[in-house]
């Protein structure tokens, strides 16, 4: 079970960090230079949540935009109330 919201399908993916040095054209200098590319991963902003699915209340794996967009649908607060001892 990798990185991925089981909503929009968000993963992990890859990509590239260049590195330049140098000033750019329109303010005066000589132009940008690239000193170095190496590679990169750009990763969602995945959550563990609790949520109903099918019915049943599990922990499941969103992003954070889809909790956002309102696909996840979050059971409802339990109603928590002590139990009071009787006094004999």
């Amino acid at each position: 079970m990798g990185r991925e919201c089981i909503f929009t399908g968000r993963k992990t993916r890859s990509g590239r960090s260049i590195a330049r040095r140098g000033k750019a054209k329109y303010l005066g200098g000589v132009g940008k230079k690239t000193t170095g590319v190496t590679k990169r991963k750009f990763k969602p902003n995945i959550q563990k949540v609790r949520a109903v699915v099918d019915g049943k209340i599990c922990r499941i794996n969103v992003s954070a935009k889809a909790i956002r967009m309102g696909l996840v649908e979050k059971p409802l607060k339990r109603n928590y109330k002590a139990v009071e001892k009787a006094a004999d």
